[in-house]
């Protein structure tokens, strides 16, 4: 999406200069920089309405170079730019700054003349209203979803920052919002208000409008903590604002907002102006403001591919993070945690607080997490005076480029409070998740669609192993592919029953299906020596003891497992799969089940549903090249790709040395 065409622009700030990411989405949008007086019909670049601004304005004015206004984006960042977040998009404009109502905008133009007619661009404006609310997407992304909401009721009233430009040029002042909050309180007189300061005033950084002391009286509240702006909407009866993007999003939460000054989005039919802009004459939907001011308008850039790119991509990316930034925020003791495990644990937790590694903490301060199969009675008890459960560690489902037993660090894990995927004795995070999958709406379950689609299309699996070339099959017979598991696997010993084991496996497919021609797949980590579950596997017509199977897939009619991932995977290619254990895929209605199935699995679901609740809710992703938290799908496409940085040299020391002595075992035994 980066410009082929080049312009040079001049500037005279130094945030042009020092500020890297705003320069490479100029330079993506085909801008080249360069500090100094504009001549030849060069444009002059100016960063809002601010000093720096004013000194453009000047030197535009005195060369008559056009001016280019540059501002942050409306999803700008985690966190605000002033703590060292750099922003994920820039508003440029060639008539003015989008919040200076004394003249029209790009933006103003553009919500005033635009059709609005292209079905697919409405579609896409409806889908991403309903991410922002889902993920709680805001312009800085960093707010809370756990913290308990006012009683609902009352009259939200919005400050903002003293001297921020959206009320200095969008026709209000500090006066704005003493006659806003009278209003508010003469309009609803036996309603209790609620201030909501911005976010920056509560870091120290800026004042607001409002204080403590608007609060004295047991009508007001002032609400400072970080909690998610579309909670506060949803419990709102009435929204007041002077210019706040909190206005704008309380249109998409169902408000007609009362609007005291002249900002982006007001005189458009969706607000109740009290300082109306009498050009402003269109009456737009909903998703008309929001395909214009945030589909048409802004440019978006993606922080993992360094590209420009739709404002789904930038949402995606912001939903990982903050949700990495909320469940991090106590930091964690990790347990149980081996040595080449905790650099990429450090990676994906330690970055609000750095990890302390402890066996068995005394009085832990912070939340407890453990690697799954490390769990010990008096782990369980260390973590009581947290009055919480451990926080059970495993790896995800799309892992890596590598087997785990070869040292390979994953880019996904799974947290899980309740219990552990594999093990259905007891309930677990991921089978809630699974149970709530059948309220996704229409645009989460598309985006579970197109998840499947790409998986399938790039031949992923849980290890991305090298693809084992294609046998010959007969075409005569019913394919079944049975896969082997490690004999000590925790899945195998809590989910499995009568069939436990590789060996009766096998025997049971053959004995069930006497005609079939049967595919015994050992597991990769029991191939490569590293593992135990060898077994002698001459009831099977074809044993492939080396790499990956998802080139086979087309070849296969079904697969017969006990509790293997691969049974999942064979979902995702639309095969029947049968479970003789419990897997956590198994009892949906998805699969034949003849193993124990608990009775709480009683929900019937699609495919997408499973797949949202296995790949995009439960695990948490990194992105290996940015070490950024991530959207699967872009370690999805970096898998796809194959290009990833390779383990450390330790790890593949490690690695070795640990097949050496899995060879020999007499040598520690």
């Amino acid at each position: 999406m980066a410009s082929d065409t080049r312009r040079r622009v001049r500037y005279v700030s130094g945030g042009f200069l020092l500020n890297t990411r705003l320069r490479r989405i100029l330079s993506l949008l085909g801008y080249d920089l360069v500090f100094g007086i504009p001549r030849n019909g060069e444009a002059m670049l100016a960063w809002g309405h601010g000093r720096p601004a004013q000194r453009a304005e000047k030197v535009a004015s005195y060369r008559s170079a056009p001016l280019i206004r540059v501002e942050d984006a409306f999803l700008r960042s985690l966190r605000p730019g002033r703590v060292g977040e750099p922003t994920h998009g820039l508003l440029i404009d060639h008539r003015g700054a989008y919040f200076d109502s004394r003249l029209p905008s790009d933006l103003e133009v553009l919500l005033a003349t635009e059709p609005f007619d292209d079905g697919a661009l409405i579609d896409r404006a409806k889908a991403a209203i309903n991410t922002l609310q889902t993920e709680h997407l805001t312009k800085y992304a960093a707010v809370e979803t756990t913290l308990t909401p006012p009683a609902p009721g009352y009259v939200l009233v919005i400050d903002q920052t003293k001297g921020d430009a959206a009320v200095t040029f969008g026709g209000a002042s500090e006066r704005t919002f003493r006659e806003m909050l009278v209003v508010a309180q003469e309009e609803h007189p036996s309603a209790p208000i609620l201030i909501k300061s911005h976010p920056e005033t509560t870091g120290g950084f800026r004042y607001g409008y409002y204080s403590m002391h608007d609060a004295k009286t047991g009508r007001i509240e002032l609400e400072r903590r970080p909690i998610s702006p579309w909670q506060l909407l949803q419990g709102a009866v009435a929204v007041y604002t002077v210019s706040s993007q909190l206005g704008f999003e309380a249109i998409f939460a169902g408000h007609k907002p009362v609007v005291f000054g002249q900002p982006f989005y007001a005189g458009w039919g969706l607000t109740d102006d009290r300082n109306p802009i009498d050009r402003r004459q269109r009456t737009l939907t909903r998703t008309q403001l929001f395909a214009g001011t945030m589909l048409l308008y802004p440019k978006w850039y993606d922080p993992y591919w360094d590209r420009l790119c739709p404002v789904e991509e930038v949402m995606a990316g912001l939903a990982a993070r903050a949700r990495a930034w909320r469940e991090d925020a106590d930091g964690y003791i990790a347990s149980g945690m081996r040595q080449w495990k905790r650099p990429q644990l450090e990676k994906m937790l330690g970055q609000r607080q750095k990890l302390i590694f402890e066996d068995l903490p005394e009085n832990p301060d912070r939340p407890v997490i453990v690697w799954a199969n490390k769990e010990t009675n008096a782990l369980q008890e260390a973590v009581k005076p947290l009055d919480q459960s451990l926080i059970r560690v495993e790896d995800g489902f799309i892992r890596s480029q590598g087997l785990g037993a070869a040292l390979t660090p994953p880019l996904s894990l799974v947290f899980d409070r309740s219990g552990i995927y594999y093990d259905p004795t007891r309930p677990s995070d991921l089978e809630r998740l699974i149970e709530k999958s059948v309220h996704l709406n229409s645009v989460q379950e598309q985006r579970a669609a197109r998840l499947i689609e790409r998986i399938v299309a790039g031949q992923l699996s849980k290890y991305n192993l090298k693809p084992q070339d294609n046998p010959h099959l007969p075409d005569d017979r019913d394919i079944i592919l049975i896969p082997g598991q490690v004999a000590d696997d925790a899945s195998v010993r809590l989910g499995c029953d009568e069939v436990a084991d590789n060996a009766t496996l096998l025997h049971k497919t053959r004995q069930a299906n006497p005609d079939a021609y049967l595919i015994y797949k050992p597991h990769p980590d029991v191939a490569a020596g590293l593992r135990e579950g060898e077994i002698d596997a001459g009831a099977a017509d074809l044993i492939l003891p080396d790499g990956d199977t998802t080139a086979l897939f087309p070849q296969i009619d079904q697969v017969w497992t006990m509790t293997s991932l691969l049974g999942f995977e064979a979902l995702l290619r639309g095969m029947p799969v049968t479970t003789l254990g419990t897997p956590f895929y198994a009892g949906w209605g998805l699969t034949r089940d003849l193993g124990r199935i608990p009775d709480r699995r009683n929900r019937r679901i699609s495919l997408p549903q499973l797949v949202h609740a296995v790949l995009i809710d439960y695990p948490r992703y990194i992105d290996p090249v940015t070490e950024m938290p991530c959207p699967v799908e872009v370690v999805v496409e970096r898998l796809i790709e194959g290009d990833l940085p390779k383990p450390k040299v330790t790890n593949r020391a490690l690695s070795k040395l640990q097949s050496l002595f899995s060879s020999m075992p007499w040598l520690w035994r």
